[in-house]
């Protein structure tokens, strides 16, 4: 095993052209590497093992390792929690207002802009792939925020969502929907249509 080959074994799974250069992995040898298929790149700057877990969930690593400080968020986080059947074709991810707006080209991203006071209600860790996780708004936070932005993101996936957590929820989760619903000022939004759902 060359000096590169076990290098590149003391790294995580997925990894940073930083993180590489600090294992003492320079750019030449990892774009050695890459060459002979023992690396993957993800993304700019952001390299996976290829002896790694599978995983469906790459362009989420890749967003994620570019962008620490981003959460997942919009029909990426519904999608998670298979809250809707569509596969997203972007990577909507949300960051403070006020922050950094993440430029990546590749994987597509849609990056939204959240307020700074609410921005880190409900965020879970999602684990997309063994031992890695990934900043995620939860389910209900996600069905709300959905319902807010139903003029873009379409009335009718919106109230999909909100159908599909109703029926699954258990008994308190209508409550936690009013109580999210109740800090991002959107009761107004949320009670009728939750009404009208279980009408």
């Amino acid at each position: 095993m060359t000096r590169s080959h076990q290098r590149l074994a003391n790294l995580p799974p997925t990894f940073t052209t930083a993180r590489a250069r600090q294992d003492g992995l320079p750019s030449r040898d990892l774009a050695a590497l890459v060459g002979e298929g023992v690396v993957i790149e993800l993304s700019r700057g952001v390299y996976r093992r290829s002896d790694a877990p599978e995983t469906a969930h790459l362009d989420l690593l890749a967003v994620h390792k570019r962008a620490s400080h981003a959460v997942v968020c919009g029909e990426s986080a519904l999608a998670l929690h298979d809250l809707i059947d569509d596969i997203p074709a972007a990577v909507h991810v949300a960051v403070p207002r006020g922050s950094r707006r993440p430029a990546i080209s590749y994987p597509p991203v849609v990056v939204e802009q959240y307020a700074a006071r609410t921005f880190d209600l409900n965020i879970e860790q999602y684990e997309a792939a063994p031992g890695e996780l990934v900043p995620v708004y939860d389910a209900a936070r996600s069905v709300v925020d959905a319902m807010r932005h139903r003029n873009r993101i379409g009335q009718t996936l919106a109230l999909s969502a909100l159908g599909r957590y109703l029926r699954r929820s258990r008994p308190d989760g209508v409550g936690n929907l009013q109580q999210i619903a109740r800090e991002l000022h959107a009761l107004s939004v949320i009670r009728p249509a939750v009404e009208a759902v279980l009408a």
